[in-house]
């Protein structure tokens, strides 16, 4: 098995119980999570060495976190206990038309005034195989941008493979920013992953004549962005999640990929998932199955299925955390999708 490190932020997740709105909800319902914790518990439930490296507050709350990771066997030594606070986002989960609502409290978090003299990337890296970081990481702050291309820097310094979730959120920074930083990250990537706001607003490439909320995908114009990011940037694979969304709880599902050298594209099977339970972190879990094919050593398209599997199977599950096994993933990527009790 692979030793695959990433590094980013993990958060306290406040959720509204039974899709409730904001100001009907006199609770919240208690998760941990976050881009790149994510993907390492996902990876370290299929069997990899996933070490996970971020900043938490020296208190019981960031102890929670830790423990959160702990839980699932992801590795935790590396991660630093400094800074103010443990960052905290909000969730109301929509249903049918009406869409779910992030609300973030993250300023002042401990990975956003962390810096690289606080973590050992020699360490880190030694014997590492594969590092993933994601856009979140780098929007959080300018010092956690900063972080993160030492890193990145570290990695490629141990020959270490490189992928990165574009993962633009408007609510952290603004298109023009992203694209002036995530562009200079770019030359350390060697896997691409995103969707079609992704590859727009942190890289500039639009596919064409493609409108997510009308659920019309056109894929000529992913293999147009794919030749374009391939030529600029070198990519080994670029990818992307294609989610037609029909209603907060009902999306088509499915992927697309190519290989950068050769140019061959492949669109992935396609899932229906209704209802929908919790599509946080469906992005992540994507990553962490074609993380987790490649690393394997299966060809781009058998690990583009065990992605877009893996994936559809996380809607299911309340909560960032993708907590499938290989087993799970594979009897649908094989076909079985019929949901019977397993006796």
């Amino acid at each position: 098995m692979a030793k695959i490190v990433t590094m980013g932020e993990i958060m306290l997740r406040l959720s509204t119980p039974n899709n409730e709105k904001f100001i009907q909800a006199d609770e919240f319902d208690i998760n941990y999570g976050g881009g790149e914790a994510n993907v390492a518990v996902s990876l370290a439930n299929y069997g990899h060495e996933a070490e996970f490296v971020t900043a938490v507050p020296a208190n019981p709350i960031g102890e929670c976190a830790v423990a959160a990771l702990r839980k699932y066997n992801v590795g935790t030594k590396h991660i630093v206990r400094s800074g103010e606070r443990l960052g905290i986002y909000y969730l109301e989960t929509g249903s049918a038309m009406r869409a779910s609502n992030v609300v973030y409290d993250r300023a002042h978090s401990s990975i956003s005034t962390a810096t690289a003299d606080q973590f050992n990337f020699d360490e880190i890296f030694t014997d590492c195989d594969w590092f993933h970081f994601t856009g979140i990481t780098p929007a959080v702050s300018d010092a956690a941008a900063e972080l993160t291309e030492a890193a990145l820097k570290a990695a490629k310094a141990h020959g270490v493979t490189v992928s990165v979730d574009l993962n633009f959120r408007k609510k952290l920074w603004s298109s023009e920013k992203a694209q002036r930083i995530m562009t200079n990250l770019m030359q350390y990537v060697d896997v691409c992953i995103g969707n079609e706001e992704d590859a727009e607003k942190v890289l500039g490439f639009k596919p064409g004549n493609t409108d997510v909320t009308s659920g019309e995908l056109e894929l000529a114009g992913y293999v147009d962005i794919f030749n374009q990011m391939a030529d600029k940037f070198g990519f080994k694979y670029i990818i992307s999640s294609l989610r037609e969304s029909y209603s907060a709880s009902n999306n088509g599902w499915s992927a697309c990929i190519m290989d950068g050298q050769t140019r061959e594209f492949y669109h992935s099977r396609k899932y229906s998932i209704t209802p929908i339970v919790d599509r946080v972190g469906g992005g992540d879990s994507f990553a962490a199955g074609l993380i987790c094919g490649l690393a394997d050593g299966k060809d781009m398209k058998a690990a583009l299925e065990f992605a877009v599997a893996a994936s559809a199977l996380k809607h299911t599950i309340p909560g960032d955390f993708n907590l499938v096994t290989r087993a799970d993933v594979d009897n649908l990527a094989g076909g079985d999708g019929s949901g019977r009790v397993q006796r």
